[in-house]
């Protein structure tokens, strides 16, 4: 399944990208199965995306729980959170 992600702020500047196209195995359904399989790339990856960091995840521009299922060319955006003042 081909998806398309976003990366905002210091995520983005982190990673060093902020959008990626990417290919999904069919064994992954859900945002929180997408953000395990970058974590899986080590690194960086591995560190901006890791389990217990306060991230925000965005679908097809809705904010949205981790549990969401993926579709096919659908937009997840991941950031961090943000506060206003």
């Amino acid at each position: 399944m081909q998806i398309q992600l976003k990366f905002f702020a210091s995520l983005r500047e982190a990673l060093g990208t902020g959008h990626e196209s990417l290919t999904v195995p069919s064994d992954i359904k859900t945002a929180a199965q997408v953000r395990e399989f970058l974590r899986a790339r080590g690194g960086v990856w591995a560190e901006a995306l890791a389990e217990g960091k306060a991230l925000r995840i965005a679908c097809n521009q809705e904010m949205a729980d981790p549990s969401i299922l993926i579709t096919e060319n659908c937009e997840l955006a991941f950031f961090p959170p943000v506060t206003g003042g």
